[in-house]
């Protein structure tokens, strides 16, 4: 049924989204994040609103999502920064795609290629993608001695959102890596460190360019502080139809497990949504919907296909609008709020959500 499902996404909360994010960190430039299929929203249409908007940069995962874009007529520059074992570069040439290198390897592999430009991906405490620092001068060397055919046009590392001492000790060791390829002769104009929490309260993490993920959809990437605190709009919302509706008695059971048993008599909605559409399992029996202005809530195991409400004596009738998350400005429970009902990060929530869904851009 996930033909009933529908995910609404509002492109003026995405342009109004860049416009806040970017009088927020100028003068430094911003890279719009549209990796992992734009966080659920959809990748193309997605990055033709924040290429429409004026976003500086488009960011994805891999050259597989970059060529999506470019086939698609996205024509803003894109960053791929994520590549396989024995990548050749070839399609990032081809494309027109800058790939981040995170080793001599890659960086020789984007050269032999004729990309038009790298960044250099330095590893600055995540320990995750790039090149660590014992690894930088001859990624550093190699990458000055080509400089001229395919210049270095950035360097790039990610916080790890730790704690204010963390990400300090980060930042020192980015200014090292910065001096190191300076004193080279190599000043990168392009240097980006921050991604949508650093860039939104770390100013000296922005540097030249931000990468916005997380907020350039309108959903705070902080557990204290909401979307509208941080003047930004959620722009996804998820409905779907009530499909059936029944009166359980009391001391029923229902769905899996019986995990629920209404304590009196009610009434049951059952919505065509479950965990093959990216709906956590986990938030079964805490998670909470709205139908109309009132809120209730999940009742029983969400299912593969279907999750269950309780409305009590409320009348719902079948065809009913029910919003799963949306804007919390308007009654509706947030990505936030799903979840916090399994434990886990509303970058989760949006990310998960089944491609096969249907989006709607409005």
């Amino acid at each position: 049924m996930t033909q009933e499902i529908t995910l609404t996404v509002e492109k003026a909360a995405l342009e109004h989204n860049i416009a806040t994010l970017r009088a927020a960190v100028a003068p430094a430039a911003i890279m719009a994040v549209v990796k992992a299929n734009a966080y659920g929203h959809g990748a193309v249409e997605t990055a033709r609103v924040f290429e429409g908007a004026g976003v500086d940069w488009l960011g994805v995962a891999d050259l597989d999502e970059a060529v999506v874009l470019r086939e698609a007529g996205i024509t803003a520059p894109v960053l791929a920064w994520l590549h396989a074992p024995g990548e050749t570069f070839e399609r990032a040439a081809a494309h027109d795609v800058t790939p981040a290198v995170s080793g001599v390897e890659q960086l020789e592999a984007a050269v032999a290629a004729g990309v038009r430009a790298v960044h250099l991906c330095v590893d600055t405490g995540l320990s995750r993608n790039g090149a660590v620092e014992s690894e930088w001068p001859e990624l550093f060397r190699r990458a000055v001695a080509t400089h001229d055919t395919v210049p270095v046009e950035g360097l790039m590392s990610h916080l790890a959102n730790t704690s204010p001492a963390d990400d300090g000790a980060q930042m020192a060791a980015f200014v090292r890596a910065t001096g190191m390829l300076g004193d080279l002769g190599v000043e990168p104009r392009l240097q980006h460190l921050a991604a949508s929490a650093a860039g939104l309260t770390f100013s000296g993490a922005r540097i030249t360019m931000v990468r916005f993920g997380i907020a350039a959809y309108g959903v705070s990437p902080f557990d204290d502080r909401s979307s509208a605190e941080l003047g930004l709009r959620p722009a996804m919302t998820m409905t779907a139809p009530v499909t059936t509706v029944k009166r359980v008695p009391a001391g029923e059971g229902v769905s899996y497990g019986y995990v629920f048993r209404p304590e009196r008599d009610t009434t049951i909605a059952v919505v065509p949504v479950g965990y093959a559409d990216g709906v956590d399992r986990a938030a079964s029996d805490r998670a909470s919907v709205t139908i109309g202005d009132r809120t209730y809530r999940v009742r029983g195991r969400i299912a593969m296909n279907a999750l269950v409400i309780d409305v009590g004596d409320d009348l719902v009738e079948v065809g009913d609008e029910v919003v799963l998350f949306g804007d919390p400005t308007l009654g509706r429970q947030g990505a936030s709020d799903w979840a916090a009902a399994f434990g886990g990060i509303a970058y989760e929530v949006i990310a998960s959500l089944s491609p096969h869904l249907a989006r709607r851009y409005v």
